[in-house]
């Protein structure tokens, strides 16, 4: 029947512009480049060293200076875009992410390297709330964790390509030009992202109404006491292990503040972003003093754990949405329990370059499969518009666990060895596993 006319919903679907993926496109491509701003340390660090002698708590210092920063502005940067939007403040502090980028190749010394790695974190936190904002603002549910895949895929290929893009710069010019060469993107970027990305879907000019529509309707079935629950949120087998229950959204900053659901997966992400920034500030280092690797063969190797990354977030983000129909405990936990193992593994980790890239590989995709979806687990909990207070909250305790592991990593090495570091991740993937069985499941309940 080929005159025969295309159903209504088919109609529908040619006619919806499909914008909120060109904004999926730009937040990869822009937390790429803010990724890449805080991992060139990590390959810098061990030039940094020869030019300015110091202790492994001294460059653990420089690396968490970052991160303190980060933590520290998150609940600010969490209010402003509350109150402002998102699309003034993001713009804004992407551009200066990019002015610190450059200052610390201007640094002459130690101290100053810290105040501007302190500057990039401050610069950088409206970025760390403002992605996970907009995709709760121009996603539907069912695609959010999906969403929040390629947002933490971004942060993970951010890393990729650093040590061997930074490595031929070192080698081209030298440690400094690393950060004058990533302080030249962030500022283009900046401006794309105040044009393109509004605050609301409904704002853009290139966004039309059927995909408002798509974006704001979320399916829902009626419940006898007049209640409902989300459609796609069919009944599963594992509900009751992963504790499902029907909650109401979190809507004043007391009772967010007050969550232990908000607060037990803060501090899981505490854990899990401690580890990521161990291998993040650490691996070059040890695969440069411990397994004896020219820089070359150090940046293919140390980019292994980010690359497995991108693949994790992307399957963890699928998953989450299709397989475990909208849950975000299962990937996490997943996220958790495997990571345990595989960070102690490294206490055997092989010379040769292809078995320890193959593990450092499946260690990148088990420890962010479950990664996205600690951005994901508060959007059901809360109002949209409390959403940003939420997530700053959880993201102040992760990103100072994020600044906590680097510094202890290197007092481990000025008393201990490699091997002590690697059982200390192991620990803290198990407090994350622990942590994370206290919290709930939440299935989101609101009137018809």
């Amino acid at each position: 029947m080929a005159n025969e006319k295309a159903s209504p919903i088919v109609e529908s679907l040619k006619k919806m512009s499909w914008f909120r993926w060109v904004v999926a496109a730009l937040i990869f491509i822009v937390y790429t480049i803010a990724a890449a701003d805080r991992a060139n340390i990590g390959v810098a660090l061990p030039f940094i060293r020869k030019e300015f002698p110091m202790s492994n708590t001294e460059a653990g210092a420089i690396a968490s200076a970052f991160l303190i920063g980060y933590s520290i502005f998150q609940m600010p940067a969490g209010f402003s875009l509350s109150k402002w939007g998102v699309s003034r403040i993001f713009s804004v502090g992407l551009a200066v992410t990019s002015i610190f980028t450059g200052l610390i190749g201007t640094s002459s010394s130690p101290l100053m390297m810290k105040v501007f790695r302190f500057g990039l974190g401050m610069a950088e936190a409206p970025l760390g709330v403002g992605i996970p904002a907009t995709i709760n603002s121009w996603f539907p549910p069912k695609e959010k964790a999906t969403a929040a895949g390629i947002f933490f895929a971004a942060a993970k290929f951010g890393p990729v390509i650093v040590p061997p893009l930074s490595a031929i710069i070192v080698q081209a010019f030298g440690w400094r030009e690393i950060f004058y060469f990533f302080a030249i993107p962030g500022l283009i970027l900046a401006a794309i992202w105040y044009w393109l990305v509004k605050n609301d879907p409904a704002q853009s000019p290139y966004c039309n109404e059927l995909e408002v529509q798509y974006i704001k309707t979320e399916k829902a079935t009626a419940k006898q006491d007049g209640s409902s629950l989300d459609a796609d949120f069919a009944p599963m087998w594992m509900d009751k292990l992963i504790r499902t229950r029907p909650v109401k959204r979190l809507d004043t900053n007391k009772s967010i503040f007050l969550s232990w659901d908000i607060i037990g997966i803060a501090l899981g992400f505490f854990f899990i972003i401690g580890i990521v920034n161990v291998i993040l500030t650490w691996i070059p280092t040890y695969l440069m003093s411990v397994k004896n690797y020219p820089i070359m063969k150090m940046g293919i190797v140390a980019s292994m754990p980010w690359i497995g990354g991108v693949v994790g977030n992307l399957i963890g983000g699928w998953c989450s949405d299709r397989v475990f129909k909208k849950r975000r405990k299962p990937t996490m936990l997943i996220t958790a329990f495997f990571t345990c193992f595989m960070t102690y593994a490294l206490t055997f980790a092989p010379n040769d370059a292809v078995w320890l890239s193959i593990l450092l590989f499946t260690m990148g995709v088990m420890l962010n499969i479950g990664y996205g979806a600690f951005v994901v687990y508060a959007m059901p909990l809360t109002t949209k518009e409390k959403y940003p207070i939420a997530y700053s909250f959880i993201n102040t305790l992760g990103q100072f666990g994020g600044a906590c592991a680097p510094l202890l990593t290197g007092i481990i090495l000025d008393n201990y060895n490699w091997d002590a570091v690697f059982i200390f991740m192991s620990v803290y993937s198990a407090l994350c596993f622990v942590v994370l069985l206290t919290v709930v499941e939440p299935m989101e309940e609101r009137p018809i």
